[in-house]
C-alpha cells in the first residue's frame, strides 16, 4: 500500500462528497475553489461558500504540504527530523440561522523523514465537533451517537476516550475552562502498532470522515427553517466570539500553520464573518442561552441515557423534514 497516495485520494474524495452534501442542503450557494501553491513545497484546494440560504460562511479545505524541518519547528513544535509531510482536510461551517450549529471537522496525516528521506515517524489525527448556539439535546445525542457508532466499529474504547479528549481540547481555559461547544471526538498522535497498523488508522479516519454527513446534515435539515429574532442572532455572535478566542489562542492547527509559513487565508478561514465581544456579557439565569452556556461549562455524557426508542424516533422526525 502506498500510504501517501491512499491518504491523498481519500482526503480529496471526502472533500468532494462533503461539499456536494452541503451545497444540496443549502440549496442556493455553491463552493468556489481557490487552488494554491506553497513556495516551500506543496499546496492545497481551499473551497469557500458564503451568503447562502443556510451557510453564512464556510470552507472545506484540503492541503498537501511538505518541507524541511526548521529551527522554529524544532523548538516550538518539538519536531525532530530533516523533512516533513502533512496532508489533511479541515472544514468549518458557520450557519446563518442561530438554531443551526456551527461544525468543525479535521482529519490529517503527518510524516517525518531523516536525511535519507526515510520515514522515521508517522501519526494520524482528527475529529469532528459541534458548536450549537441553542441546545437541543436530541441533536446532541444524534451527533454523538453517530460518532460512537463509527468508533465502535473499530474499538469500543475509542468513543469514550476520544470524546473526553475532545471535551478537554476545545476549551477556553482563560474563561473558567468553558468549552466552545458540546464536543464530539478528537484524537491526535496516533501511531501504528502491531495491533493497529497504518491501514487500521486510515480505515478509521475514513469511517469517521464519512460519518460527517450523517452526523451533521440531518441536524441542519431539522433546524434551518426555524424562525429567529435579532436577539437570537446577537447571542450567536457572542458565542462566535468564544470560537474566535479558541482558534487564535489555543488551537494547535492554527499554530502549526503559522509556524510553517502556511497560507494565512486558509488558516483563518475558520473564523466566523461577524462576532461580538461585549464586556462581561452574561445570559439571563435560566434562559435558553444560559442553558447552552452551562452545557459548555460542564461537559455532559450525552449518550448515557439515550434509548433505542429515542434514536429511532429522532431518525423518523429527521427523515420527515
Amino acid at each position: 500500500m502506498d500510504v501517501k497516495e491512499t491518504w491523498i485520494l481519500f482526503i480529496h474524495d471526502l472533500q468532494n462528497r462533503i461539499c456536494a452534501a452541503l451545497e444540496q442542503s443549502d440549496g442556493s450557494a455553491t463552493f468556489v475553489e481557490d487552488a494554491w501553491e506553497r513556495p516551500e513545497g506543496g499546496g492545497g484546494k481551499t473551497r469557500v461558500i458564503a451568503n447562502g440560504n443556510v451557510i453564512e460562511k464556510g470552507g472545506v479545505n484540503t492541503s498537501i504540504v511538505f518541507g524541511d524541518v526548521t529551527d522554529a519547528m524544532r523548538t516550538q513544535l518539538k519536531i525532530n527530523g530533516a523533512k516533513w509531510f502533512a496532508c489533511g482536510l479541515s472544514l468549518v461551517i458557520h450557519p446563518q440561522n442561530p438554531f443551526v450549529p456551527t461544525v468543525h471537522c479535521n482529519y490529517r496525516m503527518f510524516e517525518l523523514y531523516n536525511e535519507n528521506d526515510e520515514v522515521i515517524d508517522r501519526w494520524f489525527g482528527g475529529g469532528t465537533d459541534l458548536t450549537p448556539y441553542y441546545l437541543f439535546e436530541e441533536d446532541a445525542k444524534h451527533f454523538h451517537q453517530t460518532y460512537k457508532n463509527a468508533c465502535d466499529a473499530f474499538d469500543a474504547s475509542f468513543y469514550p476516550k476520544f470524546k473526553k479528549e475532545c471535551d478537554n481540547y476545545f476549551v477556553n481555559w482563560h474563561r473558567n475552562a468553558e468549552r466552545r461547544g458540546i464536543g464530539g471526538i478528537f484524537y491526535d498522535y496516533q501511531r501504528a502498532t502491531e495491533q493497529q497498523d497504518v491501514a487500521f488508522w486510515i480505515e478509521f479516519a475514513k469511517k469517521c470522515g464519512n460519518a460527517f454527513i450523517d452526523a451533521y446534515i440531518p441536524i441542519v435539515e431539522k433546524r434551518k427553517n426555524t424562525p429567529y429574532t435579532a436577539e437570537n442572532k446577537h447571542w450567536q455572535e457572542i458565542r462566535r466570539g468564544r470560537y474566535v478566542e479558541f482558534n487564535l489562542v489555543h488551537d494547535r492547527g492554527t499554530l502549526f500553520g503559522l509556524k510553517t509559513n502556511g497560507r494565512i487565508e486558509s488558516i483563518l478561514m475558520s473564523l466566523p464573518p461577524t462576532v461580538r465581544f461585549e464586556y462581561n456579557y452574561q445570559p439571563a439565569f435560566g434562559s435558553e442561552e444560559y442553558k447552552l452556556q452551562e452545557a459548555c461549562l460542564h461537559p455532559r455524557e450525552w449518550l448515557s441515557e439515550i434509548s433505542e426508542e429515542e434514536r429511532i424516533a429522532w431518525a423518523k422526525r429527521s427523515n420527515s423534514c
